[in-house]
C-alpha cells in the first residue's frame, strides 16, 4: 500500500519567525500560519480560520527569518509530522505540525506600496521574474523596517 504525505498551504504568519540553532549549528525556524476559509452554509456566508504550526530547517529557516514577519503572506509546501513528549508536569503531550520543504513569497512585503495587485516580480506574462527597484535606506537607523529588496534574495 502506498503512502503520501504532502501539504500545500497559503496564509498569513501569525507571529514572527523564531530562529534557533541546534547544537550541531543547523538553523531551525518555528512560526505559525493562519489559513482562512470562506464558505456558504444555508445561504449564510461564513468564515473559519485554521491555525497551523510550521518548522523550517537550514537555509530555508534563515531566509524565512530574514524576509517575513507577522502578517506576511506565504505559500508553503511540506509534510505533516506528529510529535509526542512528556510535559514538565508528567502529562503526555502531542502536536501535529508542518515541516516546510519549499516555500514561495506571496504579494509585496508589508508597507511596500505598489498597487498592481500582482505578486512582486510577477510581470503578468509568465516571463522572467523581475525584482522591484531598490529603495534608499532611511537616514537614521539603516534600512527601512519591514521592507524587503527581493533582488537581494539568493535564489
Amino acid at each position: 500500500m502506498a503512502n503520501f504525505n504532502k501539504v500545500i498551504l497559503m496564509g498569513n504568519l501569525t507571529r514572527d519567525v523564531e530562529l534557533r540553532n541546534t547544537q550541531g549549528g543547523t538553523a531551525l525556524a518555528k512560526f505559525g500560519m493562519a489559513i482562512n476559509r470562506k464558505y456558504t452554509a444555508n445561504g449564510e456566508s461564513k468564515e473559519e480560520t485554521c491555525f497551523v504550526d510550521l518548522t523550517a530547517w537550514g537555509k530555508q529557516a534563515e531566509l524565512l527569518n530574514q524576509y517575513v514577519r507577522k502578517g506576511s503572506q506565504l505559500m508553503v509546501e511540506g509534510r505533516l509530522q506528529y510529535s509526542t513528549w512528556e510535559s514538565q508536569e508528567g502529562g503526555k503531550r502531542s502536536k501535529l505540525e508542518v515541516v516546510v520543504e519549499n516555500f514561495q513569497f506571496v504579494g509585496a512585503p508589508k508597507g511596500a506600496g505598489g498597487g498592481s495587485g500582482a505578486p512582486a516580480g510577477d510581470d503578468g506574462g509568465g516571463g522572467e521574474r523581475r525584482a522591484p527597484a531598490r529603495r534608499p535606506a532611511q537616514q537614521e537607523g539603516g534600512a527601512a523596517g519591514g521592507e524587503v529588496d527581493y533582488g537581494d534574495i539568493p535564489f
